[in-house]
């Protein structure tokens, strides 16, 4: 089995921790975080994946969305 690295999981904090900052400039968006950094951000998440891929050549990469005010939950 695979060892997740530590810095997905500190980048996953980030994330939680940008939660407004992240929400201001990419509302309704998916984006990519590697190393505490967004390094790719749009609307479609295999786009996404696949572009912070390949800019980074990093597997684990952390993706999530950014709800905007007309996502339910």
């Amino acid at each position: 089995m695979e060892k997740i690295p530590k810095r997905f999981w500190e980048d996953a904090k980030w994330g939680r921790k940008q939660a407004t900052y992240l929400l201001k400039k990419y509302p309704e968006m998916w984006v990519a975080i590697v190393n505490e950094k967004v390094v790719a951000s749009g609307k479609n998440l295999k786009s996404v994946e696949e572009t912070a891929r390949a800019k980074t050549g990093i597997k684990h990469i952390v993706v999530r969305f950014v709800g905007g005010s007309s996502c339910i939950y």
